[in-house]
Protein backbone atom coordinates (compact mmCIF):
# COMPACT_ATOMS: atom_id res chain seq x y z
CA UNK A 1 0.00 0.00 0.00
CA UNK A 2 2.84 2.39 0.85
CA UNK A 3 4.42 1.89 -2.57
CA UNK A 4 1.13 2.60 -4.35
CA UNK A 5 0.53 5.76 -2.30
CA UNK A 6 4.06 7.04 -3.01
CA UNK A 7 3.66 6.43 -6.75
CA UNK A 8 0.30 8.23 -6.76
CA UNK A 9 1.85 11.13 -4.82
CA UNK A 10 4.68 11.37 -7.37
CA UNK A 11 2.15 11.44 -10.23
CA UNK A 12 0.18 14.22 -8.52
CA UNK A 13 3.33 16.26 -7.86
CA UNK A 14 4.44 15.80 -11.48
CA UNK A 15 1.03 16.97 -12.77
CA UNK A 16 1.07 20.05 -10.53
CA UNK A 17 4.61 20.98 -11.60
CA UNK A 18 3.66 20.29 -15.22
CA UNK A 19 0.78 22.79 -15.06
CA UNK A 20 2.93 25.38 -13.25
CA UNK A 21 5.74 24.96 -15.77
CA UNK A 22 3.32 25.80 -18.57
CA UNK A 23 1.79 28.74 -16.68
CA UNK A 24 5.14 30.44 -16.02
CA UNK A 25 6.64 32.67 -18.70
CA UNK A 26 6.90 36.22 -19.98
CA UNK A 27 3.12 36.17 -20.26
CA UNK A 28 1.87 34.68 -17.00
CA UNK A 29 -1.23 32.49 -17.13
CA UNK A 30 -3.34 31.22 -14.24
CA UNK A 31 -3.26 27.46 -13.77
CA UNK A 32 -7.01 27.16 -14.31
CA UNK A 33 -6.61 28.83 -17.70
CA UNK A 34 -3.85 26.37 -18.58
CA UNK A 35 -6.10 23.47 -17.69
CA UNK A 36 -8.93 25.01 -19.73
CA UNK A 37 -6.72 25.28 -22.82
CA UNK A 38 -5.42 21.73 -22.40
CA UNK A 39 -9.05 20.59 -22.25
CA UNK A 40 -9.78 22.29 -25.58
CA UNK A 41 -10.91 25.76 -24.50
CA UNK A 42 -9.26 29.17 -24.34
CA UNK A 43 -8.72 31.89 -26.91
CA UNK A 44 -6.67 31.49 -30.07
CA UNK A 45 -3.77 33.45 -28.56
CA UNK A 46 -3.81 31.35 -25.38
CA UNK A 47 -3.90 28.11 -27.37
CA UNK A 48 -0.93 29.26 -29.43
CA UNK A 49 1.12 30.21 -26.38
CA UNK A 50 0.34 27.03 -24.47
CA UNK A 51 0.06 24.37 -27.17
CA UNK A 52 2.78 25.57 -29.52
CA UNK A 53 5.31 27.25 -27.23
CA UNK A 54 5.05 25.91 -23.70
CA UNK A 55 3.52 22.44 -23.93
CA UNK A 56 6.46 20.94 -25.90
CA UNK A 57 8.88 22.31 -23.32
CA UNK A 58 6.97 20.87 -20.36
CA UNK A 59 6.46 17.51 -22.09
CA UNK A 60 10.16 17.40 -22.98
CA UNK A 61 11.01 17.98 -19.30
CA UNK A 62 8.77 15.06 -18.33
CA UNK A 63 10.11 12.70 -20.99
CA UNK A 64 13.78 13.59 -20.48
CA UNK A 65 13.51 13.34 -16.70
CA UNK A 66 11.69 10.02 -16.89
CA UNK A 67 14.20 8.63 -19.41
CA UNK A 68 17.21 9.61 -17.29
CA UNK A 69 15.58 8.34 -14.09
CA UNK A 70 14.69 5.01 -15.70
CA UNK A 71 18.12 4.66 -17.29
CA UNK A 72 19.80 5.30 -13.95
CA UNK A 73 17.55 2.79 -12.17
CA UNK A 74 18.29 0.04 -14.70
CA UNK A 75 22.05 0.67 -14.63
CA UNK A 76 22.22 0.83 -10.83
CA UNK A 77 20.14 -2.33 -10.47
CA UNK A 78 22.28 -4.35 -12.88
CA UNK A 79 25.68 -3.02 -11.79
CA UNK A 80 24.82 -3.07 -8.06
CA UNK A 81 26.22 0.41 -7.50
CA UNK A 82 24.41 3.70 -6.76
CA UNK A 83 27.09 5.57 -8.73
CA UNK A 84 26.17 3.82 -11.98
CA UNK A 85 24.41 6.60 -13.88
CA UNK A 86 24.59 7.77 -17.51
CA UNK A 87 26.47 10.97 -16.65
CA UNK A 88 29.13 9.40 -14.40
CA UNK A 89 29.67 6.51 -16.85
CA UNK A 90 30.33 8.90 -19.73
CA UNK A 91 27.18 8.47 -21.82
CA UNK A 92 26.21 12.13 -21.58
CA UNK A 93 29.84 13.18 -22.08
CA UNK A 94 29.95 11.15 -25.29
CA UNK A 95 26.78 12.87 -26.45
CA UNK A 96 28.30 16.23 -25.53
CA UNK A 97 31.47 15.50 -27.49
CA UNK A 98 29.45 14.65 -30.59
CA UNK A 99 27.29 17.78 -30.32
CA UNK A 100 30.20 20.11 -29.59
CA UNK A 101 32.15 18.64 -32.51
CA UNK A 102 29.33 19.53 -34.91
CA UNK A 103 28.90 23.03 -33.46
CA UNK A 104 32.58 23.92 -33.47
CA UNK A 105 33.61 22.22 -36.71
CA UNK A 106 30.63 23.07 -38.95
CA UNK A 107 29.34 26.26 -37.35
CA UNK A 108 26.50 26.92 -34.95
CA UNK A 109 23.80 27.94 -37.39
CA UNK A 110 21.90 26.52 -40.30
CA UNK A 111 20.71 23.05 -41.19
CA UNK A 112 23.91 21.38 -40.04
CA UNK A 113 23.35 22.60 -36.49
CA UNK A 114 19.58 22.00 -36.40
CA UNK A 115 19.84 18.39 -37.60
CA UNK A 116 23.47 17.51 -36.98
CA UNK A 117 23.72 18.48 -33.31
CA UNK A 118 20.99 16.12 -31.99
CA UNK A 119 22.11 13.35 -34.37
CA UNK A 120 25.76 13.73 -33.36
CA UNK A 121 24.79 13.74 -29.68
CA UNK A 122 22.82 10.52 -30.15
CA UNK A 123 25.65 8.83 -32.03
CA UNK A 124 28.21 10.01 -29.47
CA UNK A 125 26.20 8.60 -26.59
CA UNK A 126 25.56 5.25 -28.27
CA UNK A 127 29.18 4.84 -29.41
CA UNK A 128 30.33 5.58 -25.87
CA UNK A 129 28.00 2.88 -24.54
CA UNK A 130 29.46 0.35 -27.00
CA UNK A 131 33.01 1.39 -26.09
CA UNK A 132 32.28 1.00 -22.38
CA UNK A 133 30.89 -2.48 -22.87
CA UNK A 134 33.86 -3.62 -24.98
CA UNK A 135 36.47 -2.18 -22.60
CA UNK A 136 34.74 -3.67 -19.57
CA UNK A 137 34.56 -7.13 -21.11
CA UNK A 138 36.85 -9.64 -19.42
CA UNK A 139 37.03 -12.74 -17.26
CA UNK A 140 34.28 -13.04 -14.66
CA UNK A 141 35.28 -16.45 -13.34
CA UNK A 142 36.99 -19.71 -14.26
CA UNK A 143 36.33 -20.26 -17.95
CA UNK A 144 33.77 -17.44 -18.08
CA UNK A 145 33.84 -14.04 -19.76
CA UNK A 146 31.53 -11.07 -19.49
CA UNK A 147 31.07 -7.61 -18.02
CA UNK A 148 31.43 -7.02 -14.29
CA UNK A 149 29.67 -4.04 -12.74
CA UNK A 150 32.65 -2.69 -10.79
CA UNK A 151 34.89 -2.97 -13.85
CA UNK A 152 32.35 -1.15 -16.02
CA UNK A 153 32.10 1.71 -13.53
CA UNK A 154 35.89 2.13 -13.34
CA UNK A 155 36.13 2.09 -17.14
CA UNK A 156 33.24 4.55 -17.33
CA UNK A 157 34.93 7.02 -15.00
CA UNK A 158 38.09 6.91 -17.11
CA UNK A 159 36.23 7.23 -20.41
CA UNK A 160 34.16 10.09 -18.99
CA UNK A 161 37.31 12.00 -18.08
CA UNK A 162 38.77 11.45 -21.56
CA UNK A 163 35.58 12.60 -23.27
CA UNK A 164 35.37 15.73 -21.13
CA UNK A 165 38.96 16.50 -22.12
CA UNK A 166 37.93 16.17 -25.76
CA UNK A 167 35.07 18.62 -25.21
CA UNK A 168 37.46 21.10 -23.56
CA UNK A 169 39.88 20.81 -26.48
CA UNK A 170 37.14 21.50 -29.03
CA UNK A 171 35.99 24.54 -27.07
CA UNK A 172 39.54 25.87 -26.83
CA UNK A 173 40.10 25.75 -30.60
CA UNK A 174 36.65 27.06 -31.59
CA UNK A 175 35.75 30.61 -32.52
CA UNK A 176 34.26 32.77 -29.78
CA UNK A 177 30.75 32.54 -31.28
CA UNK A 178 30.80 28.78 -31.75
CA UNK A 179 32.35 28.23 -28.32
CA UNK A 180 29.54 30.30 -26.77
CA UNK A 181 26.85 28.25 -28.53
CA UNK A 182 28.57 24.99 -27.59
CA UNK A 183 28.95 26.05 -23.95
CA UNK A 184 25.25 26.90 -23.83
CA UNK A 185 24.34 23.47 -25.22
CA UNK A 186 26.48 21.50 -22.78
CA UNK A 187 24.94 23.26 -19.77
CA UNK A 188 21.63 21.57 -20.65
CA UNK A 189 18.65 23.74 -21.55
CA UNK A 190 14.96 23.32 -22.38
CA UNK A 191 14.77 26.69 -24.16
CA UNK A 192 14.97 25.18 -27.64
CA UNK A 193 12.56 22.33 -26.96
CA UNK A 194 9.91 21.68 -29.59
CA UNK A 195 8.01 18.75 -31.04
CA UNK A 196 10.99 17.71 -33.21
CA UNK A 197 13.23 17.29 -30.13
CA UNK A 198 10.48 15.70 -28.04
CA UNK A 199 9.54 12.82 -30.36
CA UNK A 200 12.97 11.06 -30.51
CA UNK A 201 13.33 11.32 -26.72
CA UNK A 202 9.82 9.91 -26.27
CA UNK A 203 10.67 7.00 -28.58
CA UNK A 204 13.79 6.23 -26.56
CA UNK A 205 11.78 6.28 -23.33
CA UNK A 206 9.09 4.03 -24.82
CA UNK A 207 11.68 1.49 -25.99
CA UNK A 208 13.39 1.46 -22.58
CA UNK A 209 10.03 0.98 -20.84
CA UNK A 210 9.10 -1.86 -23.20
CA UNK A 211 12.45 -3.63 -22.74
CA UNK A 212 12.32 -3.24 -18.96
CA UNK A 213 8.73 -4.56 -18.87
CA UNK A 214 9.47 -7.61 -21.00
CA UNK A 215 12.68 -8.35 -19.10
CA UNK A 216 11.25 -7.67 -15.63
CA UNK A 217 12.05 -11.22 -14.46
CA UNK A 218 15.62 -11.01 -15.73
CA UNK A 219 16.12 -7.55 -14.20
CA UNK A 220 14.92 -8.79 -10.82
CA UNK A 221 17.27 -11.78 -11.04
CA UNK A 222 20.24 -9.61 -12.05
CA UNK A 223 19.93 -7.76 -8.76
CA UNK A 224 21.23 -10.88 -7.02
CA UNK A 225 24.64 -12.48 -7.34
CA UNK A 226 25.80 -14.30 -10.46
CA UNK A 227 25.25 -17.77 -9.03
CA UNK A 228 21.69 -17.02 -7.96
CA UNK A 229 20.96 -15.43 -11.34
CA UNK A 230 22.11 -18.56 -13.18
CA UNK A 231 20.02 -20.79 -10.91
CA UNK A 232 16.99 -18.70 -11.88
CA UNK A 233 17.68 -19.53 -15.53
CA UNK A 234 18.76 -16.06 -16.71
CA UNK A 235 21.43 -15.59 -19.36
CA UNK A 236 23.42 -12.97 -17.55
CA UNK A 237 25.40 -11.34 -20.35
CA UNK A 238 22.57 -11.40 -22.90
CA UNK A 239 20.01 -9.83 -20.58
CA UNK A 240 22.54 -7.47 -19.08
CA UNK A 241 23.58 -6.22 -22.52
CA UNK A 242 19.96 -5.81 -23.69
CA UNK A 243 18.88 -3.84 -20.62
CA UNK A 244 21.96 -1.62 -20.58
CA UNK A 245 21.56 -0.93 -24.31
CA UNK A 246 17.96 0.18 -23.76
CA UNK A 247 18.91 2.32 -20.75
CA UNK A 248 21.89 4.00 -22.37
CA UNK A 249 19.98 4.50 -25.63
CA UNK A 250 17.21 6.30 -23.76
CA UNK A 251 19.78 8.43 -21.93
CA UNK A 252 21.54 9.31 -25.19
CA UNK A 253 18.27 10.35 -26.86
CA UNK A 254 17.31 12.42 -23.81
CA UNK A 255 20.70 14.15 -23.90
CA UNK A 256 20.38 14.73 -27.64
CA UNK A 257 17.07 16.52 -27.02
CA UNK A 258 18.14 19.08 -24.41
CA UNK A 259 21.84 18.64 -23.71
CA UNK A 260 23.35 16.95 -20.63
CA UNK A 261 21.32 17.28 -17.42
CA UNK A 262 23.71 16.21 -14.71
CA UNK A 263 22.87 13.91 -11.81
CA UNK A 264 19.21 13.17 -12.70
CA UNK A 265 20.08 9.57 -13.57
CA UNK A 266 22.13 9.35 -10.37
CA UNK A 267 19.73 10.95 -7.91
CA UNK A 268 16.27 9.90 -9.11
CA UNK A 269 16.64 6.14 -8.45
CA UNK A 270 18.19 6.72 -5.03
CA UNK A 271 15.50 9.19 -3.98
CA UNK A 272 12.78 6.81 -5.20
CA UNK A 273 14.41 3.91 -3.38
CA UNK A 274 14.42 5.82 -0.11
CA UNK A 275 10.86 7.02 -0.55
CA UNK A 276 9.58 3.50 -1.17
CA UNK A 277 12.07 1.86 1.24
CA UNK A 278 12.62 -0.82 -1.38
CA UNK A 279 15.66 -3.13 -1.51
CA UNK A 280 16.36 -2.21 -5.13
CA UNK A 281 15.90 0.76 -7.43
CA UNK A 282 12.17 0.92 -8.38
CA UNK A 283 11.78 1.59 -12.11
CA UNK A 284 8.40 3.34 -12.24
CA UNK A 285 9.07 5.49 -9.18
CA UNK A 286 12.55 6.35 -10.51
CA UNK A 287 11.09 7.54 -13.83
CA UNK A 288 8.46 9.62 -12.02
CA UNK A 289 11.07 11.06 -9.68
CA UNK A 290 13.24 12.01 -12.64
CA UNK A 291 10.30 13.81 -14.26
CA UNK A 292 9.57 15.65 -11.00
CA UNK A 293 13.22 16.69 -10.61
CA UNK A 294 13.51 18.11 -14.14
CA UNK A 295 10.14 19.89 -13.96
CA UNK A 296 11.04 21.33 -10.56
CA UNK A 297 14.49 22.39 -11.75
CA UNK A 298 13.05 24.08 -14.84
CA UNK A 299 10.46 25.90 -12.76
CA UNK A 300 13.12 27.01 -10.25
CA UNK A 301 15.47 28.13 -13.03
CA UNK A 302 12.81 30.53 -14.33
CA UNK A 303 11.30 31.81 -11.09
CA UNK A 304 13.74 31.62 -8.16
CA UNK A 305 16.71 33.45 -9.69
CA UNK A 306 16.88 37.03 -11.04
CA UNK A 307 17.63 35.75 -14.56
CA UNK A 308 16.53 32.64 -16.42
CA UNK A 309 19.11 29.89 -15.98
CA UNK A 310 19.64 26.74 -18.05
CA UNK A 311 17.98 23.86 -16.26
CA UNK A 312 21.27 21.94 -16.30
CA UNK A 313 22.80 24.51 -13.94
CA UNK A 314 20.09 23.83 -11.35
CA UNK A 315 20.32 20.03 -11.65
CA UNK A 316 24.10 20.20 -11.27
CA UNK A 317 23.78 22.43 -8.20
CA UNK A 318 21.42 19.89 -6.66
CA UNK A 319 23.27 16.78 -7.85
CA UNK A 320 26.74 17.69 -6.65
CA UNK A 321 25.85 17.68 -2.93
CA UNK A 322 23.75 14.56 -3.43
CA UNK A 323 26.75 12.74 -4.94
CA UNK A 324 28.84 13.75 -1.92
CA UNK A 325 26.09 12.43 0.34
CA UNK A 326 26.15 9.05 -1.41
CA UNK A 327 29.94 8.85 -1.17
CA UNK A 328 29.94 9.72 2.54
CA UNK A 329 27.14 7.25 3.22
CA UNK A 330 28.96 4.48 1.33
CA UNK A 331 32.17 5.25 3.25
CA UNK A 332 30.34 5.01 6.58
CA UNK A 333 28.88 1.63 5.62
CA UNK A 334 32.31 0.37 4.63
CA UNK A 335 33.80 1.33 8.01
CA UNK A 336 31.05 -0.25 10.13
Amino acid sequence: MRMLLIVIALIVIALVLFALDIAVGEYQLPVDRVLDVLAGGGSRAQRFIILENRLPRALTAVVVGAALGLAGAIAQSILHNPLASPDLLGITSGASLGAVAVITLTGSAGTAAAIGVPLAALCGGLLTAVLLYLLAWGRTGPGESGVMGFRLILVGIGVNAALLSGVSWLLARATLTDAGHAQLWITGSLNQSDWSTLIPAAIGLAVAVAVAATAAHSLAALRFGADTTRILGVRIQTQQGLLLAAAFGAAALATAAVGPLGFIGLAAPQIARRLLRSPGEPLIASALTGAVLVLGADLAARTVFPVDLPVGVVTAAFGGPFLLYLLVRANRKATL
